[in-house]
């Protein structure tokens, strides 16, 4: 596994759900030489500071969208985790712009800066609404996975390496469903609202999100975007295991959004690698310098080519966890 002892870390968008986890399991597995929070909240990096108090902590007030800021902060910087992203699927469609400064523009600043300071190795969150991406998020976060990728070859030989971690509705994290349907609950509501009684999704806790970014960066050889083996949930499911009735009441769809994920398209099978818990999606493009195999990683885990037509998603997943594990989960995780 990956070292992180006397490293520095960077994290872009660190005050979010991820950099909360991810940092909590940096200090309680390792000694790193620094933690970098890169935000633009002072608010949220003044509170995450009453909690993070180790010496090793440093908080820079800075935005992805500004590419001298981004520098400064990556100086001697060993490894970096990219967050930082506009993410409401609605506000994106309603202020496209904004999106796509943060989203893209600010993923190629990250890529600048991490090849200028010399970075060892970035690795960029993404999602499953990249794949097939049918609204603005999801198409800004697909241009930047595609540009993480590509920066292998822009990075040259000895360069920073870049991949892409790809994966599903994080449980609990801000803005998701979960704490939503707590708030109604406790607020006395008996019927939940659900978008749709078909909708279906991805689900991962936080806790395994942070153990897969852990992994990736031991497995990267760079380009690869890693998908985690996960279950689905139905979200009339959710609803019944954290309110205890089967009844709820159907709101419609929101602008932008999907019935079911998907994180790897059918259209990309060919280029996708099954390993025992996880997928690599390989790049399409090929590395000038560099001769990759995807089927083995820097771990020694070796996988075999995913079959024809071969397509992962939250509607046709083998794995759903059913209304007794989601409550099971409610207890522990939620």
């Amino acid at each position: 596994m990956t070292d992180f002892n006397d490293k520095s870390i960077l994290i872009t968008g660190g005050t979010g759900s991820f950099g909360h986890k991810f940092v909590d399991f940096l200090l309680k597995s390792a000694s790193p030489r620094k933690v970098i929070i890169y935000s633009r909240d002072e608010l949220k990096q003044f509170e995450m500071q009453q909690k993070f108090t180790d010496p090793c902590m440093r908080y820079f007030i800075g935005d992805v969208r500004d590419n001298e800021r981004l520098k400064t902060a990556m100086k001697d910087v060993d490894y970096v985790v990219h967050a930082a992203a506009l993410k409401q699927v609605p506000a994106a469609e309603y202020n496209p712009n904004e999106c796509i400064k943060t989203n893209i523009n600010g993923a190629q600043n990250v890529i600048d800066a991490a090849i200028a300071t010399n970075v060892s190795r970035v690795i960029a969150l993404s999602t499953d609404k990249a794949a097939n991406p049918v609204n603005l998020y999801g198409a800004t976060k697909l241009a930047s996975d595609k540009l993480f990728v590509a920066a292998n070859n822009i990075s040259g030989a000895k360069g920073p390496r870049f991949s892409v971690v790809r994966y599903g509705n994080v449980v609990g994290s801000r803005g998701s469903v979960v704490p939503f349907y707590r708030q109604l609950i406790a607020e006395g509501r008996d019927r939940l609202p659900v978008t749709h009684p078909e909708m279906t999704r991805f689900w991962i806790t936080l806790d395994e999100g942070v153990e897969f970014v852990v992994k990736s960066f031991s497995r990267m050889q760079g380009g690869e975007i890693f998908v985690p083996k996960i279950p689905s949930i139905r979200i009339v499911d959710l609803a019944e295991a954290m309110s205890g009735s089967g009844d709820f009441e159907v709101v419609g769809i929101r602008p932008g959004e999907k019935l079911h994920e998907i994180m790897v398209p059918e259209e990309m099978a060919h280029h996708t690698v099954e390993f025992e818990d996880h997928y690599v999606i390989a790049p399409a493009i090929t590395f000038f310098d560099k001769n990759l195999d995807y089927t083995k990683n820097k771990l020694g885990e070796s996988g075999r080519p995913a079959t024809d037509k071969f397509e992962y998603h939250s509607g046709t997943n083998p794995h759903f966890l059913t209304i007794g594990e989601l409550r099971e989960l409610d207890k522990v995780t939620l």
